[in-house]
């Protein structure tokens, strides 16, 4: 009679082929797979590394620990049982020990019927091929189907995911998380580490890559004149360079009169030879002095001739770069000449150096701007999550949308991977499994059969003695 785990006779191992059979190619290995009414068959010869699919972790050997306690438990009562039933069989059973032989009968009845119904779940009792036992092994493919099902139908569905978001209330609890000093340290924490992890792994060899052999080629493909006259056009319209200029007159005003020494040394040098010296001095004087209040008129007055003229020349820049055939052809000359440079992916290759240095600096640095700014822009936003209700109601109707996008797009397949994982299981090995997890809670069932099961002797001893 075969032990449980052994081969039943005319069974083959996986692998095993009959004699005379051709060797076969996996097709396992190759990745191949046929589906046959929404199962992928398993074929004789395919083996599964099973080693790898079943790895025993601590939390595994703690279950088998409670698991073999609970069978102990159980399987002392009815050895309690027996040894009671044995004791009292040859007393007197018209007075009190009928009752506790019935009782210990009746239990062990029970104890008996239960622990087939609890082994008949995993395996064949004591490897008797008794029909309808063993199910989870011969049945595991379509136990795991049903499971993929009940996941999908019950949990991977948007009505359900948009009611368990909403009453997560996500938005106002990552708002209060935020609010702590010590959770937003936490969080710049995780972020100095991904950003580490993503520098540390890209490296200069690569960057160089990425821009000679995807970007640089990318932006020669594109004509550069249409999106840059398209840009200008609306920098202008939105008044937006107004601020870079203001800080050009200004940095220009600020030299300007913090070097005059400077000023008259250029003008100088174009003075004509034949000028006396004080001449030369009093233009130079008054050349300077003029250029600093012609400064300070323009950044005083938005509505200087001069700004205007400026605004009018971009203007005409941003018009020509989209339609001037002539002004678009240069502005691709001149685009194709500097991507082609070929110091161009040095000093790409250069300034990537110079930011990741700057920035692994600034990430070793906590009192760096770079942590500082963090921890504002993080409590900021904490902030607006705990107080601006528009802002919870808009990240709570992002994520809904992206939860119901994942759910919609992606459920079955989340879902699937229960199913695909217990085709892949051994049946030996699935019912060790599954085992693991419920069987020390089925080992109550045997418990509790074992004392219904006095229980009921009981009864049934009491009612025939009435009857009697």
């Amino acid at each position: 009679m075969p032990e449980p785990g052994e081969r039943e006779p005319g069974e083959r191992e996986p692998g095993e082929r009959e004699p005379g059979e051709p060797e076969r190619e996996s097709a396992a290995y190759k990745g191949n797979s046929r589906t046959l009414g929404g199962r992928t068959p398993r074929r004789p010869w395919e083996r599964i590394d099973l080693v790898s699919l079943m790895v025993s972790t601590p939390a595994d050997a703690e279950r088998r620990r409670r698991l073999r306690v609970m069978r102990g438990v159980a399987l002392s009562l009815l050895i309690l049982a027996a040894v009671i039933f044995v004791a009292t069989l040859r007393l007197d059973h018209s007075g009190i020990w009928g009752y506790v032989n019935t009782g210990a009968e009746a239990a062990m009845v029970g104890a008996l019927a239960d622990w087939f119904a609890v082994t008949a779940l995993f395996r064949h009792p004591l490897g008797l091929p008794i029909p309808h036992t063993a199910i989870i092994p011969k049945r595991k493919n379509e136990i795991g189907r049903n499971l993929q099902e009940f996941v999908t139908e019950n949990f991977l569905t948007e009505e359900i995911a948009r009611e368990r978001l909403a009453a997560a209330h996500v938005a106002d609890r990552v708002g209060t998380w935020l609010g702590m000093p010590a959770n937003r340290h936490r969080a710049m924490v995780e972020v100095v580490r991904v950003s580490r992890a993503g520098l540390g792994r890209l490296s200069d060899d690569e960057v160089r890559g990425i821009v000679e052999d995807f970007l640089l080629p990318r932006l020669a493909s594109e004509p550069i004149a249409p999106i840059a006259g398209t840009l200008l056009q609306g920098i202008v319209d939105e008044q937006t360079h107004r601020g870079l200029v203001d800080l050009g007159l200004e940095q220009l005003h600020t030299w300007l009169a913090e070097n005059p020494g400077t000023f008259a040394a250029v003008i100088g040098e174009r003075a004509p030879w034949w000028s006396p010296p004080w001449v030369d001095d009093k233009v130079i004087h008054w050349s300077y002095s003029q250029v600093l209040h012609w400064l300070e008129d323009i950044r005083s007055d938005h509505h200087h001739p001069a700004r205007q003229a400026f605004d009018d020349l971009l203007k005409r820049l941003a018009r020509d770069l989209q339609t001037d055939p002539q002004v678009m052809e240069r502005a691709e000359t001149l685009k194709e000449r500097l991507l082609t440079h070929p110091q161009v992916p040095v000093t790409a290759v250069g300034l990537w150096q110079s930011f990741k240095a700057s920035l692994l600096h600034a990430m070793d640095d906590e009192s760096s701007y770079f942590w500082t700014r963090g921890d504002e822009l993080l409590a900021h936003a904490g902030q607006h999550l705990r107080e601006d209700q528009v802002w919870r109601g808009r990240l709570e109707a992002r994520l809904a949308e992206l939860v119901s996008f994942v759910v919609n797009t992606y459920g079955h397949e989340l879902a699937e991977v229960i199913s695909v994982t217990v085709d892949r299981w051994d049946g030996k090995e699935a019912a060790e499994r599954i085992e693991l997890h419920v069987g020390r809670d089925l080992q109550f069932i045997r418990i509790n059969g074992t004392i219904v099961g006095a229980l009921a002797g009981l009864v049934i001893h009491g009612i025939a003695t009435a009857i009697s």
